[in-house]
């Protein structure tokens, strides 16, 4: 067993020796997703690494640290594959919701598809709160998990030709479009993910260069830690508190298991 499989394994309580099939798929994504915090902790400290292999695996699963879509769906992509999977990444425009409009960026988020049995399925750890914790069919079907319902349908936009869709259980009355992506445009090199990394890095308009973010699912709903506030989301109840610099040290090491 390779150093990543091992270590990955480990990370988010998964069994060291157990074969992985696509069954076990679900299992992986709920406990990457409560497990590995939504965070842009490096790139508000100027700590950013190039992407490579050796550094994700040193940054997620040596240091323990979480990261953003291109961190998180990367070490997930590498994962699946040491474990036989039909994987690629691709990237996707992700969709405004406050501002009604796609997101003037680019194609900054980055997802996985995997293919099993001939069809192609979307998977995502990267998508902060917005996370399905099952593989979604690229054919419209709705899936639901403990968070809410998800699908990807077939439908041409100025960014491709399927869009996410999300539908969040106690937030969502209505289906919100979450990214559009072209499914033939796929990456298989990581390192070609610091195109994304640089954006988000530098532009004026990136929405995780500003202030600090990090998020994360739990049993009961999810955790939002910035550098003013602390929000929890449990069954549907949300409890909102200030922070100060002292406690938002503490929070992020005793809540996300960042220190």
């Amino acid at each position: 067993m390779s150093n990543l499989n091992l270590l990955f394994r480990e990370r988010i309580g998964f069994p060291i020796n157990k074969n992985i099939t696509f069954e076990d798929l679900d299992i992986i994504l709920e406990k990457t997703a409560k497990t590995i915090p939504f965070e842009n902790l490096c790139i508000m400290s100027k700590n950013t690494s190039e992407l490579t292999k050796n550094n994700l695996i040193n940054k997620i699963l040596h240091k323990k640290q979480g990261g953003l879509c291109y961190d998180l769906n990367a070490i997930l992509y590498l994962f699946l594959l040491e474990n036989g999977f039909q994987a690629t990444l691709f990237r996707g425009v992700i969709y405004n919701q406050a501002k009604q409009e796609w997101n003037s960026i680019g194609k900054t988020h980055v997802a996985i598809i995997v293919k099993h049995n001939e069809q192609r399925f979307l998977v995502d750890t990267g998508f902060g709160g917005n996370l399905p914790l099952k593989p979604i069919p690229l054919n419209g079907e709705i899936v639901s998990s403990d968070n809410g319902e998800f699908r990807v349908k077939q439908e041409n936009s100025v960014h491709g030709d399927y869009i996410f869709f999300m539908k969040l259980k106690y937030k969502d009355d209505d289906w919100k479009m979450g990214y559009a992506f072209k499914s033939n445009e796929t990456i298989n090199d990581v390192t070609a993910l610091n195109e994304i990394q640089k954006i988000i890095v530098e532009h004026d308009e990136s929405p995780f260069n500003k202030k600090p973010l990090i998020t994360i699912l739990t049993d009961s709903g999810n955790l939002t830690l910035t550098d003013t506030s602390y929000t929890k989301w449990i069954d549907g109840k949300v409890y909102k508190k200030e922070v100060d610099k002292k406690s938002f040290t503490d929070i992020l090491n005793k809540s996300f298991g960042i220190k």
